[in-house]
């Protein structure tokens, strides 16, 4: 698209009119009516219609104004952004990550960490959020791509492909007041206090089912979005909770906790999602490699549930 058209189009809609646009912009109204002309036959559509002595947007014209209108705020934003700064020619170059509330933190470090190449340093920019918002930010280019606990969902009008990072069987864990000395998993959650996912996690559906089968019946005494901060609630010692079980080592010595078993039944898979459909882009490529590498392979393999007693191991 040429943005000089687009441009046109954005002054005269603001304007009201082919004449006050022409002023604005130092041309003749012939010559903005005539651009505008070109960007109507490129796009298909008429984006305006006569309204007395002025111009109405049509229903495609407001939909495009929409568009322009992010469009120009956005070049504004990065003129702004680089006069304010003034990044020197040497700087590290930003590299935008979007990641999901229920990516547990160590294992979006991991999953980063392969960025820290002294050959090319990376200055990592992190935004964490739903999955939806981060989307809506990727579309804008406002991000490079996304960490999340699904593909992208259905309907979303946003060109973006999902890769499967690799995935995880989920462990359970307890802090030591509630560790039970006389019962074994899964049984020792049968009426134990147990902090949960929030619903837009997407393990959340399959451990509430697993608890079904198995008919067991925990307290939930807390959801969370954030997983970081269901972490910090048991470390408090208010209640069992889940987590992917690639991490539990990292988990048990940074709460305080103790896994007191794990189910494989209940899988937690992580994406990648980007807007390339064949990756170019090397820190995108080195995630994956990180993922593909050494991030899971101790999660290959099944495991079938660890009967232990709910001990301090």
């Amino acid at each position: 698209m040429n943005l000089k058209h687009l441009r046109y189009f954005w002054v005269t809609a603001h304007a009201g009119s082919v004449a006050a646009a022409g002023n604005q912009l130092h041309l003749t109204p012939q010559t903005v009516s005539a651009q505008i002309k070109l960007l109507e036959n490129e796009l298909g559509t008429a984006l305006f219609k006569p309204a007395g002595r002025g111009l109405e947007l049509t229903e495609a014209g407001r939909v495009a104004l929409s568009y322009a209108d992010e469009i120009f705020a956005l070049g504004q934003e990065m003129v702004s952004s680089l006069r304010a700064t003034g990044i020197p020619e040497h700087a590290a170059a930003a590299f935008r990550v979007g990641v999901s509330d229920a990516i547990p933190k160590s294992l979006t470090h991991r999953l980063l960490a392969s960025l820290r190449r002294p050959a090319k340093p990376v200055r990592l920019v992190c935004r964490e959020g739903s999955i939806e918002a981060l989307l809506g930010e990727l579309a804008l280019h406002r991000l490079e791509m996304v960490l999340a606990d699904r593909p992208m969902p259905a309907g979303l009008a946003v060109r973006a492909h999902s890769r499967k990072l690799g995935e995880s069987a989920v462990a359970f864990f307890a802090p030591p007041r509630l560790v039970r000395q006389d019962t074994v998993f899964p049984a020792c959650l049968n009426g134990a206090p147990l902090l949960l996912p929030g619903q837009n996690a997407a393990v959340r559906g399959e451990i509430d089912r697993w608890l079904g089968e198995v008919r067991l019946s925990p307290r939930v005494v807390g959801e969370f979005d954030d997983s970081a901060l269901m972490k910090v609630f048991a470390q408090a010692g208010e209640g069992y909770f889940p987590a992917p079980a690639i991490i539990s080592d990292e988990i048990c010595a940074r709460y305080g906790v103790s896994e007191v078993g794990r189910v494989d039944e209940i899988r937690e898979a992580f994406w990648l999602i980007s807007t390339e459909r064949r990756i170019q882009h090397p820190e995108v490529r080195a995630v994956l490699e990180a993922a593909r590498g050494a991030v899971f392979s101790t999660a290959a393999g099944g495991e079938a549930v660890r009967q232990q007693t709910c001990l301090d191991r």
